[in-house]
């Protein structure tokens, strides 16, 4: 006789799909797999296959975001002690690279020669022309962007380029073509791991609060953080002149306690403190953007779309707002200038040691979660600070077309009807972002001569090797193949439920496989009744 159950012990027994999903984070399966159609174009099998979905967030799928993880960790221990220059020579245009490019300055020719004659229909022919040519050389291997029809003027505005005053100075020397750093000691060729910071706003106590939230200077922290990244680059800019030499760097960007972020890089090539802190100090970016320091819309007196003017216009007389040029041609003086903090923290790090890896790892300690994930708030105190940062980037604008220039009667560029004022999309002014709306992992372009997608596929092809070698192939994979996305609604897909275990069995014999692959590859240890079989 079965034991009885009450409800409160029947809602403590686990959900099939909590168990499906258990079993997946075990095998190291994706937790939330997107359903993808698999089309054999040989045979016409139709198949509806689990797809990994690729998040870099643990909360959403922490299978996907460990995987992330470790891969950025290879990135950044290849490329942080190479010995030897990585070579991006290009190669030689061939001559079907050449006779198209030829062939388009003739098309390009002739297009111009149709609109002085005012042949629309010459243009149109001639502009469908062009993009298949263009189309062609891309599959050709033709990289980079290919001169425009019509080239769009640039709107002549001159900005002063001369340092500021109130700026350090910068030392200077020629770039060298290198990106490997010097071997002290005729065998010892450190790096460097460098934490920047910004500048003060008040000051905060040991849990990231302002002492003072009053005083406290939200609008700059705002604006600083949406700049961050334009920083950044201002920085590494002034570092490779001031060192004198193609600074490669792997980096993070996370939030501080107090929610600011900061920047963890490491840093192919030894610096010495002295000059990260000489740039550091120097380094300024300005933001040439119309003043934003006084609301002048805001509640229910907000600015509205007026169909003749083909713009937003004042609610009440309706005159037109001045459009983003207007507004540029206005400016006389930056409209905040972002600077990092006194902390320069450097550390020299040697290759192929112990503390290089405990620094890869504190590098990519936090990239399995968001921004504002990274230090939860605990109490009230820090939960008002959080709260009165993300006002602040609510009403900051992030860039040229958001929607927050309107409550500064301004329209933003390209402004269009769907246009909420004051309510903008972008990264920047959600709170799991905490204003920082570029990306997490700022990586040199010449730091391992691959992406991201580079690795992934080296460690495929490993793998495939191995077992190769073993004699295991997988034959059963179709040779030609399509996919589909499958559409909402369809009857034909599966439940997450079967999905995930459809992933687990298939990871379940990738394993088996590899265990085997890597047994055979071992061979008999010495010694062994096999070894002398023969």
């Amino acid at each position: 006789m079965s034991e009885y159950l009450n409800r409160a012990d029947r809602m403590k027994q686990p959900a099939a799909f909590d168990v499906a999903r258990a079993v997946a984070e075990q095998h190291g399966v994706c937790v939330r797999p997107l359903a993808k159609e698999r089309i054999d174009l040989d045979t016409g099998r139709v198949e509806i296959v689990p797809i990994p979905c690729g998040s870099t967030v643990a909360s959403v799928c922490p299978t996907c975001a460990e995987k992330n993880r470790r891969l950025r960790m290879a990135q950044c221990r290849e490329g942080w002690h190479l010995t030897e220059e990585p070579d991006f020579t290009p190669n030689e245009p061939t001559p079907d690279q050449r006779g198209l490019t030829e062939y388009r300055a003739d098309l390009v020719k002739a297009y111009q020669q149709a609109m002085e004659e005012d042949d629309e229909t010459g243009a149109d022919e001639l502009r469908d022309e062009v993009a298949s040519v263009d189309a062609e050389l891309r599959q050709l291997g033709v990289r980079g962007n290919l001169p425009s029809l019509e080239p769009r003027p640039r709107a002549a505005r001159k900005r002063s380029t001369k340092r500021r005053q109130d700026a350090a100075n910068l030392p200077r020397r020629p770039v060298q073509k290198r990106t490997v750093g010097a071997v002290f000691g005729e065998k010892y060729r450190p790096s460097t791991f460098l934490t920047l910071t910004l500048d003060s706003y008040g000051k905060v106590r040991s849990d990231g609060t302002p002492v003072d939230p009053d005083r406290y200077d939200y609008r700059r922290a705002a604006r600083d953080a949406v700049h961050f990244a334009a920083l950044l680059d201002r920085f590494v800019q002034n570092l490779r002149r001031c060192v004198g030499w193609d600074v490669q760097y792997f980096s993070t960007v996370e939030p501080q306690r107090r929610l600011a972020p900061h920047w963890h890089a490491a840093i192919r090539g030894s610096i010495s403190r002295a000059e990260l802190r000489a740039v550091a100090e120097a380094t300024y970016h300005q933001v040439w953007w119309p003043s934003h320091d006084e609301i002048k819309y805001s509640g229910d007196r907000l600015p509205v779309w007026d169909v003749r003017a083909k713009g937003f216009v004042d609610p009440q007389t309706r005159a037109a707002l001045p459009t983003w040029e207007e507004a540029l041609d206005q400016v006389e003086k930056p409209a905040h200038v972002a600077r990092f903090g006194v902390q320069v923290h450097s550390k020299g790090i040697l290759g192929g040691t112990p503390e290089a890896g405990r620094h890869i790892g504190y590098l990519t300690k936090y990239l399995t979660k968001s921004i504002a994930e990274c230090h939860q708030a605990g109490t009230a105190r820090q939960e008002r600070h959080a709260e009165r940062l993300c006002d602040e980037l609510a009403v900051t604008p992030c860039s040229p077309q958001c929607a927050v220039w309107l409550l500064y009667g301004i329209q933003p560029r390209s402004a269009r009807l769907s246009m909420n004022p004051g309510l903008c999309k972008g990264k920047a002014h959600k709170r799991t972002t905490l204003g920082v709306a570029g990306r997490r992992v700022l990586v040199s372009r010449k730091w391992s001569g691959k992406s991201l997608a580079d690795h992934k596929h080296d460690r495929k092809a490993f793998v495939r090797q191995l077992l190769a070698d073993v004699g295991i192939t997988q034959d059963d994979q179709p040779a030609r193949l399509a996919w589909n996305n499958v559409q909402p609604g369809d009857p034909n897909v599966p439940p997450r439920q079967h999905l995930l275990l459809r992933a687990v069995a298939e990871r379940q014999r990738w394993k088996a496989e590899y265990t085997a692959a890597l047994l055979a590859s071992a061979g008999p240890p010495e010694g062994s009744a096999t070894s002398h079989a023969a």
